[in-house]
């Protein structure tokens, strides 16, 4: 059953998204650092403007930002009336904070009605963002379950991944009551197999779109593979229209895991496709850093490539007889290759420069 769709977009020059329907699956991250003191240190301001530009570049498609205090909205109104990316304000408890936010272009309120205060509270934030056509987003987790769904779980009379779906059914209907339905759901747990049934449950009787994540799921390689399992999984099974990877890393890091993840599970086409080798004794090229250098470079261009970057002449052309361009390297020399056949041998130092020659003959 394919959900409904939600726009995401502020009312300036952010770029509008589409969440749900037949709309490709969205990637988000969350900014990491706090922005009280945002616009008033401008080389901070500056720098997340940049690196929301290079978020972007990537493929990042939304950035939310924690809003706990007025200071927090004012800088986040500050950067969204400067960037097209679409940016969510994330907040808790209190009401004022959303409405200070909704005075600028943000593209999204992050806000749970059962923690907001009351349903006059709601009132006044949907409202606000029903004139501004700013959406809504329930974010549910294990910390936000009501009392008597606590103690249901502790008795055993429901598991709490169906603790985790009633929450967001409650959390939904005061929307619904309040006759707004531009806004996407989300049920996170720090478990993987929670996380699957609590969305599974979900999809089967509601067509609200869903944002999928595993909250607090640890850092890189953990939380990399805890994300893969609990996404591929329901993406498979037609789950899911937005995702966050959560990591203890940065948000670029989130953002290239949450790509990968939907290229491999075949919803996210085009762009570079980058393949390298892990390295062993035979090793004569450094792969790990001119993939450090050129990843993001790579993601960023528009073309629908295989890149290939082997260690040695043995994993070169032969393993990387695929891909449309390659470079592989054996002590001081290296060289280029396309569709397994190598048309340039060069010296390492020059590796980075004749690389990009080549690549941009394609």
């Amino acid at each position: 059953m394919k959900t409904k769709v939600v726009a995401i977009g502020g009312k300036g020059i952010t770029k509008r998204v589409l969440i749900g329907g037949n709309n490709p699956v969205t990637v988000q991250t969350m900014w990491k650092e706090g922005i009280t003191d945002v616009p008033q240190n401008k080389e901070k301001f500056e720098r997340i403007l940049r690196q929301l530009n290079e978020l972007q570049m990537i493929g990042c498609d939304i950035v939310r930002f924690a809003v706990p205090d007025m200071e927090s909205a004012a800088g986040l109104n500050a950067i969204s009336e400067q960037t097209s990316m679409p940016l969510v304000a994330d907040i808790h408890f209190d009401y004022t904070l959303a409405l200070e936010c909704l005075k600028s272009n943000i593209a999204a309120i992050r806000i749970n009605p059962g923690n907001i205060g009351s349903v006059e509270n709601t009132r006044k934030v949907v409202e606000a963002c029903r004139q501004n056509r700013t959406a809504i987003r329930i974010g549910i987790n294990s910390g936000s379950l009501p009392q008597d769904l606590q103690e249901q779980i502790a008795l055993g009379k429901i598991s709490r991944a169906q603790g985790l779906c009633e929450t967001a059914v409650r959390e939904a209907e005061v929307f619904e009551n309040l006759n707004f339905d531009q806004y996407v759901v989300s049920m996170k747990s720090s478990d993987v197999q929670e996380t699957i049934d609590c969305n599974r449950f979900y999809a089967q009787k509601y067509n609200n779109p869903l944002h999928l994540g595993v909250t607090e799921a640890g850092p890189l390689i953990g939380g990399i593979v805890k994300s893969s399992i609990a996404f591929s999984t329901l993406l498979n099974e037609g789950i899911g229209d937005t995702i966050r990877v959560s990591l203890s890393s940065t948000a670029e890091n989130e953002v290239v895991a949450g790509i990968n993840i939907l290229k491999e599970c075949g919803k996210r086409a085009g762009g570079v496709k980058l393949v390298s080798c892990p390295r062993c004794g035979r090793i004569g090229f450094d792969v790990h850093s001119f993939v450090d250098r050129w990843q993001n470079k790579l993601l960023a261009m528009d073309k629908n490539i295989t890149v290939a970057v082997m260690g040695c002449v043995v994993n070169g052309p032969g393993e990387g007889r695929h891909a449309d361009i390659g470079i592989a390297g054996t002590k001081d020399k290296a060289i280029i290759f396309k569709k397994g056949k190598i048309v340039r041998t060069i010296d390492a130092k020059d590796a980075d420069k004749v690389f990009e020659e080549e690549l941009n003959t394609l």
